[in-house]
């Protein structure tokens, strides 16, 4: 999952050699999960078509401010909407010609009307041949923009159109990405911040074959962990069994099976971390003997002895020292009083309530309905939600207190 997933973007491209990139450009913000429109100028069309761009963008391509519609009729192309849909705005290639409109705010075509419209921040990759990119006027235009706030991605060294080799080639598009969602993460509230989550069930084993488990999907974890992510948190995902996948640079997934190899990995990474939310469903208790063996079933009655498990969020509230701790709590009476009691008694900052009584909440639910406690007490309740926005709702809530 990249921090560009859901996103939307908008790439302008400018008549340079270097537009042929776009179309790699567009394939990669795509593939990262996000929308993307083009805005042309007519003269960027000579070197990459729309109907490419289009194509690969699964958008209309913009390039005037009208454009023929039914029956000869023409549609306006608002630049004031496209302005306002973007989240990002991306222009790549930047020539100089279209760099010094930018910084002197002439606007003689439908996409400098739109960057001068757009209330996002906007990133530009500049390319042409090294004297122009070295010109006085050029590295002005450059600076200039920086001042309004724009955001530079400087070009790379190497060969060049004219056949000279030296700076002014436009970034590669993988980079130009990178850079685009480093850039992002470092605005983001949970920056270099590490994150602690864990999730999933644990088994406890009775013999080779046997474990005593429980019900859980790992979901609710692998969402919050993936909110983390969105946040910029670098995040240590901590799960027993579970087929939830993930995918994204900022997610290290850690597998568990017992309760025992989660409260060493837990502690492991506990240290160094902001925060840490426990979500996982802990098995309470494990047999104390494990059989070698695989059991045989050669009496009516069989009993196991059991011992308890150590207590994982007991032992994190005992060693915190700057680290925002946040529980769970699955009750199914009692729900308000036995959850307030559990984040006192294990030294919690926030303690997330789920009930079996509520209808869509549980094990292997794709929604949940939860109430958030914290130390002082102060209860919020949600309603029924995905999963995914529940995560959402319990991030914000952190994060009102950790930035209050």
């Amino acid at each position: 999952m990249s921090i560009l997933s859901g996103k939307k973007i908008l790439l302008g491209v400018t008549a340079g050699i270097a537009a042929y990139k776009t179309a790699h450009l567009v394939r990669l913000f795509i593939k990262a999960g996000a929308q993307v429109k083009v805005v042309m100028t007519p003269a960027s069309k000579e070197f990459v078509t729309p109907l490419t761009l289009s194509t690969l963008s699964n958008n209309p391509v913009y390039s005037s401010f009208f454009e023929k519609g039914e029956e000869d009729t023409e549609e306006w192309n608002s630049h004031v909407e496209l302005g306002l849909w973007a989240d990002y705005m991306l222009v790549a290639p930047a020539t100089a010609n279209t760099l010094a409109k930018m910084a002197s705010g002439v606007c003689d075509n439908l996409l400098m009307a739109v960057y001068l419209s757009a209330k996002c921040k906007v990133y530009f990759a500049p390319a042409m041949d090294l004297d122009m990119y070295k010109h006085p006027t050029t590295t002005e235009s450059v600076e200039k923009l920086q001042t309004f706030g724009n955001v530079f991605i400087p070009p790379s060294s190497g060969f060049l159109a004219s056949g000279l080799i030296g700076e002014g080639r436009m970034e590669e598009p993988e980079n130009i990405v990178s850079f685009i969602e480093n850039d992002i993460i470092k605005g983001m509230p949970l920056y270099n911040k590490q994150v602690v989550i864990t999730a999933g069930p644990t088994y406890e084993a009775i013999d080779p074959v046997r474990f005593i488990g429980n019900h859980s999907s790992g979901k609710m974890g692998f969402e919050l962990a993936k909110t983390a992510a969105s946040l910029g948190a670098n995040v240590k995902l901590i799960t027993g069994p579970s087929n939830e996948q993930v995918s994204s640079n900022l997610i290290e997934r850690i597998n568990v099976v017992s309760a025992e190899e989660m409260y060493n990995e837990v502690h492991g990474n506990y240290e160094q971390s902001t925060i840490a939310i426990l979500s996982a469903a802990v098995a309470d208790y494990r047999p104390k003997e494990i059989s070698e063996q695989k059991i045989k079933k050669s009496t009516d009655v069989m009993s196991i002895d059991l011992v308890k498990t150590k207590d994982i969020l007991a032992s994190l509230g005992k060693a915190k020292k700057d680290q925002f701790l946040v529980g769970f709590a699955l009750e199914t009476n009692n729900e308000l009083e036995n959850a307030t009691a559990k984040l006192t008694k294990k030294n919690l900052d926030l303690i997330v309530l789920n009930s079996l009584q509520d209808k869509g909440a549980g094990f292997k639910k794709p929604t949940n309905k939860v109430t958030i406690i914290d130390k002082f007490e102060n209860i919020s309740e949600f309603s029924l939600k995905s999963k995914a926005e529940v995560a959402e709702d319990i991030f914000n809530e952190i994060l009102k207190r950790i930035y209050a």
